[in-house]
């Protein structure tokens, strides 16, 4: 993969990286929203959370941003109960179907925010707090002249890279290639961050199958997967390790 220059003029906030659809919600998805999200789901605020006192526990932290239907979300974490997760999603839909999966799984490791997640990461989320974060099939914006919403891209990637904890990694997978190429220069350029691989990360087993990925497979794109950590303090950084 070739270096090419980062457009590191993307503001982080003002230009979304999601658009609202206005999907309809299933009447489970409605009520599994009305009558647990009060339990399940952190409000944004504009203040500095504390893990601890969110989860009762010192364990780890995992983000992810955009989950989607919460498939993968949910067993990922039903798989790593000493670990606690956080998802980000704006699609309600999706946020009613994974408290829907919290209740039915007996999930007390998993909270979600339902809102912007660039918003989140700035204005809650505490610098070097997280140690992992998870970004699965997110929205490509193929045409170039929307490809300033790519959330895996500088600066974004440097707000992200600020949130990791020493040892943290990102995990991103993408079923466009062209956008993984992106995203891997734009990660390679990110201060603090270097890949954990010589290019492409090889399938992560633990993590489940999403219908994105099936799509994908179905339309013969190949799967990128992208594994980035922080840099050691003392070490330049970039590059590969």
């Amino acid at each position: 993969m070739d270096k090419t220059d980062s457009d590191t003029t993307v503001p982080l906030r003002g230009v979304h990286t999601y658009v609202l659809r206005s999907g309809r919600m299933t009447e489970a998805q409605k009520r599994d929203y009305e009558i647990h999200s009060a339990r399940w789901c952190i409000p944004y605020q504009e203040t500095i959370i504390n893990f601890a006192d969110v989860f009762e526990n010192p364990n780890p932290v995992n983000i992810e941003i955009g989950f989607g239907m919460g498939k993968a979300t949910a067993i990922i974490a039903a798989e790593n109960p000493d670990k606690n997760y956080i998802g980000l999603e704006v699609h309600r839909a999706g946020v009613g179907r994974l408290l829907g999966e919290i209740e039915k799984r007996g999930l007390t490791n998993l909270r979600i925010i339902e809102h912007d997640a660039l918003e989140v990461l700035a204005d809650m989320i505490p610098d070097g707090s997280v140690s992992a974060f998870h970004v699965f099939f997110p929205d490509p914006w193929p045409k170039k002249r929307h490809h300033k919403r790519r959330l895996i891209r500088r600066p974004r990637t440097d707000l992200i890279a600020s949130k990791l904890a020493q040892s943290g990694y990102l995990y991103m997978v993408s079923d466009w290639e062209p956008y993984a190429e992106e995203a891997y220069l734009e990660l390679e350029a990110t201060p603090g961050l270097k890949s954990m691989f010589e290019g492409y990360a090889p399938r992560q087993t633990w993590r489940p199958e999403t219908r994105f990925e099936e799509k994908g497979i179905e339309a013969n794109h190949r799967i990128c997967e992208l594994m980035f950590t922080t840099v050691p303090e003392g070490d330049a950084g970039g590059g590969n390790p």
